[in-house]
Order: structure tokens, then sequence, then C-alpha cells
């Protein structure tokens, strides 16, 4: 990180605290669509988490996009951020863990200079984000629970010593996957969100939503439980779901409605984002409400709005 830091401190009041109370934050949107509106190049296999190394104020700078447009939680740059992916760029684990943690840093940074209460989420992406291929969108990868559990513990202990407010277990999208994310994450001693992304009422393996959710809701250390880069209609149902299984506050940040083509590495299809459900989220109990890919800073402008004049 750059030499001349300011205050990196975390806000008075616990992400659970505020949740617990029924309040309802907004998440920021997606931080690789604002990157590319910044005109960085996210080609490389490590996508946005190559900025970690090599432009880390290109990332402060998305997320200070985002403060300005009333997101109260960012996510960090740390989706794609693995040691594996880390290694092929040469970058040994000591060099690997400090991008992470930096990535927390970074987003501080930019909460800090808001003079107001915004929370910061260390993103743990899926193993098929390690992989870029699109796999985060099928899940299956062959491995066991075992292995998956323990792929993602050295990631996520290195993200909890930069001390986040939480962890975002996020864009799961299956069963397994989230059973040994739920499990690498116990005694790291931070609060967790699990957001499954979803096609219908299916996780993108195929399993049943109430089952997927199900998982998390005997889970204390499960702060809410949701989905992420989904189709916002798809949404609607999940939320539903999520709270009626879990009884836990529900986050939920779609994407744009356009459709990932990992083969073309480009969205597709027409945006049905609208910032008018976000009302109807919250009535069916969400309590952390965003955006994910190709949903910019004027989509969480309009979210913030909309919940604002939708009233508490």
């Amino acid at each position: 990180m750059r030499a001349d830091r300011i205050p990196c401190l975390p806000p008075a009041r616990t992400l659970p605290g505020v949740l617990a109370a029924g309040e309802t934050l907004v998440l920021d949107g997606g931080l690789s669509n604002q990157l590319r509106a910044q005109g960085c190049d996210l080609s490389d296999a490590l996508w946005s988490a190559r900025l970690l190394a090599d432009a880390p104020q290109q990332i402060e700078a998305a997320h200070a996009a985002y403060v300005r447009a009333g997101a109260q939680v960012l996510i960090t740059a740390s989706y794609q951020a693995t040691f594996d992916g880390f290694e092929r760029r040469g970058i040994g684990r000591e060099g690997a863990a400090e991008l992470m943690a930096g990535s927390v840093e970074l987003a501080r940074r930019a909460a800090g200079r808001s003079g107001r209460e915004v929370w910061v989420a260390a993103s743990v992406g899926p193993y098929g984000a390690m992989l870029a291929d699109g796999s985060e969108y099928r899940g299956r990868y062959g491995l066991t629970v075992r292995e998956l559990e323990r792929f993602h513990r050295p990631r996520i202990e290195a993200l909890a010593e930069a001390a986040p407010d939480a962890l975002a277990l996020e864009t799961v999208p299956d069963t397994d996957e989230a059973e040994a994310m739920l499990g690498a994450v116990r005694g790291c001693g931070l609060p967790v969100w699990l957001s499954y992304t979803v096609a219908g009422e299916r996780t993108r393996a195929g399993q049943p939503l109430a089952d997927a959710f199900a998982l998390a809701a005997g889970e204390d250390q499960v702060v809410a439980v949701g989905v992420n880069c989904c189709d916002p209609a798809d949404a609607d149902r999940a939320v539903e779901v999520a709270a009626a299984v879990t009884g836990k506050p529900v986050v939920v940040y779609p994407n744009s409605g356009e459709i990932w083509d990992a083969a073309a590495r480009g969205w597709a299809g027409q945006g049905t984002f609208d910032a008018a459900r976000a009302g109807g989220w919250r009535r069916a109990g969400a309590r952390l409400v965003g955006g994910c890919c190709r949903v910019g800073p004027s989509g969480i402008s309009g979210l913030a709005a909309a919940l604002a004049s939708s009233g508490p």
C-alpha cells in the first residue's frame, strides 16, 4: 500500500449488530465494471485481483465511486485472489497474503474518507473463480468437500488477519462448496454472509434453494444468507425462500440481468436491473441490498434512493 496512509478504522457499530436491529444497508455494485469504466484492462486470469499488485489506486477509486453513490458496505477486490492464482504470476505466499490483506485496507481507505459509517466485507469467491473459465456458474468441480475446504481455508485466514467487518462467501454455485466454505470459516472470528448464484429456484448446480439455504440455518456465524450474481427476477423468490428457511437477514445483490459468455469473456443480452425491486426485497426480509456484475454507481444510487423512499 502507498505510504500516505490514513486511519482505516472500522465503524463503531458492528455489522451483525446493525442487521440484528433490523436496519437495511446498501451494498456496492460490480467492481469489475467500474474498473473498466476507469480504463482498466481486466483480461488477465486474475481479473480485478491483478490490480491489487499493479494498480491498487484504481481499486480504491472504484470503491470511492460506490461510497459516493450511497453504498454503506464495500466488498473487497479479493473475489479472484487466491494463493494458486498469484503463484502462477510468480507471487509467493507471503506476497499473496499481503495483497489479500491489502484489498481490505483499500476498501477501508475509501470508507474512511467518506466521513460516515461504511462497513467492509472481504470477498471470498468460489473455487471456480480461480479457474477463470466460468465454472463458478456451474459448480461440481470434481472435488470433495474436504478438498474444497482445504483450498479456501488459507485465503480465509489471510483475509481475516486484515480484520474486515465480515467475510462475503459469494457467488457460491452449489451446496458442496457452501458446506466447504462454512467449514473453512469456523474459528476465524468473523461474521460471514453466504450468497449463492442461482437460476430460477435452484443453485447453478441444480439443488433446490430451500436445501441450499438450510445449510446456514443453524450457523450462528452466518449473519445473512441470500443470492448474488443472478438474474434480478430470480432474486425475488430467492429472498422469500432464504428468509423463510433460515429466519436470518437476507443479502441480495443480483447482476444486471445480462448473461455472462465465458467463452467470449463478455456479457450478452438486455439489462433488467430495476432499483424499484428493492422495496419488495426489503419487505421480504432483505437487509443487505446491492448489485453485482454490470450494476454500476448509478444503479447503486438508484437503490439507495428507492430504499430511502420506501420507508424503514
